[in-house]
């Protein structure tokens, strides 16, 4: 039987508005769970007096079986749809979807932005909005969920202010609303506009959350790049030896393939690669992998080391220059500020070594030269000097391997992408 085609797609908005009910609504709505499990996750969250939590213990329920580490690909779940089977990239919590989502782990085909129609727009509901934009989600669907809430009501007045602020929003950090959004109201709770059209918002003419799923777009695949997968955990397993886990970022993975990974300098040879419990001879772009590799011991690679081909291994770099935009810092960003790089799956103390030029953040044109300081809202070229080894890759080459977020004092403070680059070694 033909694989259809898969889609990473990440859960993202403010905590409490509705994500993982909307993933377990989901879940059950495409048969991965069962109508009696939801039955005892809700006789379970009565008994504790978390009545209505039911679906959102689907996600939780995972996360326990994440921490006992049972199998390979654990941050994930698949769903299938008419058209597509679908990822779900780790259960949505907000640091969780902060640290996951930028580090690239998972960079995301589409996003799935749920906002609460009782709360409207709130502080991570931005972040998350500039945070996607900025790691190139380029498919969005907004959906406006508790739209059954006493306050609410199911008015599609309330429903088309939020929209109006939303496309304001959207707009502002570059998202082209007309081609790249779709906005539905729903109800995760009471499955209103999830698998099928809601009796209760006759109004709603556009698509169920399903069928929106169904209309997104299979990026095209970087099979012609060579190959970069960021190492997310190495795993040692009895009887196989020492496996790698990660997603393909470009290029292909082929048993018998020789490979380099940077910055831990070591080389070896592909024995075997598996994807969902089932041995594969290649892996493309998108695929969640373990892979066994001759000569490689468990102690010799890390989480945030690249794989490439041994004939064309990742950049490590000595410095580089970045476009970024401050997020959200308490104070003022000076030269000499180390926060922690979030890129790919590598986190590193980078040093902002010069603060090159302050950006009009609407038209990217030099508002300033060499200012001496950036604040919340300003967007800047800088440059960056790594405190141990790092593997990036110029943005406009390897788009995956060239975005980061960074990240200080438990928060996003800003995000960007790597414009140029000073490899380690080079003259």
């Amino acid at each position: 039987m033909a694989q259809k085609p898969h889609l990473n797609i990440v859960f993202i908005g403010h905590v409490d508005h509705g994500k993982s009910t909307t993933v377990g609504r989901l879940l059950v709505d495409t048969g991965v769970i069962r109508p009696e499990e939801i039955e005892k996750f809700r006789a379970e969250a009565e008994a504790k007096g978390k009545a209505t939590f039911e679906f959102a213990w689907v996600m939780d329920d995972l996360k326990e079986e994440r921490e006992r580490g049972v199998t390979i690909d654990i941050a994930h779940r698949r769903f299938d749809t008419q058209k597509y089977y679908f990822t779900i990239i780790d259960a949505p919590g907000h640091r969780d979807f902060v640290k996951n989502m930028i580090t690239g782990t998972s960079q995301a085909d589409g996003a799935v932005l749920v906002c609460s129609a009782a709360e409207g727009i709130q502080e991570q509901t931005r972040e998350h909005i500039f945070l996607s934009r900025t790691l190139g989600v380029s498919q969005l669907i907004v959906a406006i969920n508790k739209m059954d809430r006493q306050e609410v009501a199911y008015s599609q007045k309330k429903y088309e202010t939020i929209v109006e602020e939303m496309t304001k929003l959207l707009k502002n950090v570059g998202f082209k609303v007309d081609t790249q959004i779709v906005f539905i109201p729903i109800s995760a709770y009471k499955d209103d506009n999830i698998n099928k059209a809601s009796p209760n918002m006759p109004w709603f003419k556009g698509p169920t959350l399903l069928q929106a799923l169904d209309n997104m777009k299979v990026p095209e695949k970087p099979t012609g790049k060579p190959l970069r997968l960021p190492v997310q955990d190495v795993y040692t397993i009895t009887g196989i030896g020492t496996v790698p886990v990660g997603r393909v970022e470009t290029g292909t993975l082929k048993v018998g393939d020789k490979i380099t990974f940077e910055p831990s300098g070591k080389t070896g040879e592909i024995k075997s690669v598996e994807m969902h419990h089932e041995q594969v001879t290649e892996a493309i772009p998108g695929d969640n992998v373990g892979f066994n590799v001759r000569g490689i011991d468990k102690n010799d690679i890390h989480r945030g080391d690249v794989a490439g081909p041994a004939s064309a291994p990742p950049t490590v770099v000595e410095s580089f220059t970045a476009n970024i935009q401050v997020l959200n810092h308490p104070s003022v960003i000076t030269v000499g500020y180390t926060p922690v790089f979030h890129c790919h799956t590598a986190q590193v103390a980078c040093e902002f070594t010069a603060i090159l030029k302050r950006l009009d953040p609407k038209t990217g044109q030099v508002a300033e030269e060499n200012p001496a300081t950036l604040k919340t809202g300003d967007a800047a070229v800088v440059q960056i000097t790594p405190k141990r080894p790092l593997v990036l890759e110029k943005y406009k080459e390897f788009p995956q391997l060239g975005r980061f977020a960074i990240r200080d004092m438990g928060q996003t403070v800003a995000a960007g992408v790597v414009v140029d680059l000073k490899k380690r070694g080079a003259a």
